[in-house]
């Protein structure tokens, strides 16, 4: 993809901003504080003082609202990069998709860019209205779908959507972990799914399981995609390298490969990747390392939550505890069920308190507010 063509594409968003010479992607739902954040880096001497940049003149955002928003700068030859690895990995030579991940997104913004690289039909939707059943007409060729694994679990208690669903040639599942008894439903309801890897620093996915492998019983997040080069480095932390890393953070200049993300994971022997969680979010409670992801996962097993995250909670005796945050708009979870799904779990990793919140703040691109979620623990204490 050209320049020119990329850069009419961001226009068309609605959510391009133009700087000097860099291109700013911004999110309408953006609190005073962060918007204040970013017309400061919008007006420092970097944009006032370029006018032409050769590479990361795209500052796609990351972060925000729950630590504080930042750019990641791209252009167009890692994200042409990253939409030419993914047709390889998936064998599409002409992508066609249906969005409803917003443009400011990076995975919004990919599903637009795939369509665009290779002639493919890009058509933009709302999950509002694809959760009120309000679904697009498909045409001929194969059709791809990016979702958050909240986005699927609540299309799988419709009947009509699941059929729908049936109809795409991947369903990219991605934005945050998913549980297995996610995964096994859609397997159940033979869907589609790719599980993947990636993030606004590498141009979205750069590791992916196909759907016959998901089918059949896979649930890692496959290998890495043809642009892309994973690798596992101290502390089992997963580093990434190849033509889709991105420029550096705004303003830098340049972020020297490979990217040390905060994800925690494992190469197989087939070099299909495995997440086991993040680094940043480990829970120390009386000097033992508690892994969020595996305590949510065995609370999800129990049946008897729609959505639930784990934390670390300041304590004078055991420097955290572990706490459970579940949405209060469904009914208080049954007791004995929960106790039974942490029975395998050592009895330092299970939760303290179990805290139902609301407003939920999980938005529609499947991230968690946190800082929100730890707000709200505070507030009850």
């Amino acid at each position: 993809m050209e320049r020119a063509e990329l850069i009419a594409l961001l226009r068309g968003t609605g959510c391009a901003e133009e700087h000097g010479g860099f291109t700013f992607l911004t999110d309408p739902a953006w609190g005073a504080r962060d918007r204040e954040t970013v017309a400061a880096l919008q007006k420092s001497e970097i944009v006032t003082r370029e006018s032409k940049i050769d590479s990361g003149w795209l500052c796609v955002p990351t972060g925000g609202t729950s630590g504080g928003v930042r750019f990641a700068r791209h252009d167009e030859r890692t994200l042409t990069a990253a939409a030419a690895g993914f047709g390889a990995h998936f064998g599409l030579d002409r992508v066609n998709a249906v969005g409803v991940l917003p443009p400011h997104h990076v995975s919004g913004l990919m599903a637009r860019v795939r369509c665009a690289a290779t002639g493919g039909h890009y058509v933009g939707w709302t999950w509002k209205e694809l959760e009120a059943g309000h679904r697009p007409e498909l045409g001929a060729g194969d059709w791809v779908l990016s979702l958050v694994p909240t986005q699927l679990q609540r299309l799988l208690a419709s009947p009509d959507a699941v059929t729908w669903l049936r109809r795409f040639r991947i369903i990219l599942l991605g934005g945050g972990p998913t549980w297995p008894e996610l995964a096994d439903q859609a397997a159940a309801a033979r869907l589609p799914v790719s599980l993947s890897y990636g993030m606004t620093e590498t141009s979205a996915m750069v590791a992916a399981l196909r759907p016959e492998e998901f089918l059949a019983g896979e649930r890692s997040s496959g290998p890495a995609l043809p642009h892309a080069r994973l690798a596992i480095e101290g502390e089992g932390r997963v580093t990434i390298g190849g033509a889709s890393v991105f420029r550096g953070y705004f303003p830098d200049e340049r972020y020297e490969e490979p990217f040390v993300t905060e994800d925690l994971g494992r190469l197989d022997e087939r070099g299909h990747l495995h997440l086991l969680g993040r680094r940043d979010a480990v829970i120390i409670t009386g000097g033992k390392k508690v892994q969020p992801l595996e305590v949510e996962s065995a609370l999800r097993a129990s049946g008897e939550f729609s959505d639930v995250a784990v934390m670390g909670v300041p304590d004078p005796e055991w420097g955290q505890v572990v706490v459970a945050c579940h949405p209060r708009r469904e009914p208080a979870p049954d007791a004995a069920r929960v106790a039974a799904a942490l029975a395998g779990l050592a009895a330092y990793k299970r939760p303290k308190r179990l805290l139902a919140v609301d407003p939920w703040p999980r938005n529609a691109q499947g991230k968690l507010n946190r800082a929100a979620l730890l707000a709200a623990v505070g507030s009850t204490e």
